[in-house]
């Protein structure tokens, strides 16, 4: 009768939680959250020079970016993201694949208005507006080909010079001394990696890969991060039973807890 009962239970578990929630619910349980961010008002953000629309609120003395319909900050060398600027922080398990373009001096030439030698006349732009246009502005490449991100007389890196900043900027990201520890911590816990490998293999996560994949334009940047030598070697490393891992996996994390 017990039996029963539980398989009663379990089956109406089944039919009310989708499949992917389900198996998400034991996956990174003891990461924390970050602290929230206070705002007085809706955040106004500016465009950020030499990125493929990355938005970043510079009134703060944290960083909080806005980026591919998501806001995202880094917390004790872990990411997490959110539709809100302000609540529903979500642990983003990898590192998100915009964040190797932004110049980690943009808040000095934001404060002198110079960019590289370049006058540069950002503009702020409110939380609602930004809300309302990012999606049409990604589209049309409005910043850079109709602005060049309001940086005057200024001509957009070349593609391999972007390349090679982007590969300098993600040596210098895992020498931090927040992402080392978080990442000697990760190493430590094996199980989480055959949770992930379980995971990654069930179909219906499979399924919403490639429909995440088959998105035109904004998801461009993702097929570029994976076709990269550096990450498939990686990629072949997780496979490997107790095998270490750290946080720059390919783009496409997982969310595990909110707030």
């Amino acid at each position: 009768m017990k039996k029963l009962l539980w398989g009663t239970i379990l089956l109406a578990l089944g039919i009310v939680v989708p499949i992917p929630t389900m198996a998400q619910i034991d996956i990174h349980i003891n990461i924390p959250l970050p602290p929230p961010i206070v705002f007085a008002a809706p955040p106004g953000v500016i465009v950020l020079p030499d990125t493929d629309d990355v938005y970043v609120d510079p009134d703060l003395d944290v960083d909080l970016y806005f980026w591919n319909g998501w806001w995202w900050r880094p917390w004790q060398g872990r990411w997490y993201r959110s539709h809100y600027y302000d609540r529903g922080w979500g642990y983003y398990d990898n590192i998100p694949g915009f964040y190797f373009d932004v110049d980690p001096g943009w808040r000095g030439y934001y404060r002198n208005r110079d960019w590289h030698g370049h006058r540069w006349n950002y503009e702020r732009i409110p939380e609602r507006r930004l809300r309302q246009n990012w999606g049409t502005w990604h589209n049309d490449r409005h910043w850079e080909r109709r602005g060049t991100w309001g940086v005057q007389n200024y001509r957009p890196r070349p593609q391999r010079e972007r390349e090679e900043f982007r590969q300098q900027r993600e040596r210098e990201y895992h020498q931090r001394p927040e992402v080392q520890r978080y990442e000697r911590q990760y190493q430590q816990k094996p199980e989480v990696q055959r949770h992930e490998q379980d995971y990654e293999k069930r179909p219906e996560v499979r399924q919403e890969q490639q429909q995440r994949h088959e998105k035109p334009g904004v998801q461009r940047h993702e097929q570029d991060y994976e076709k990269r030598p550096e990450v498939r070697q990686e990629q072949r490393q997780r496979e490997q039973p107790q095998d270490s891992q750290s946080q720059g996996r390919p783009e496409g994390g997982r969310e595990e807890h909110r707030r």
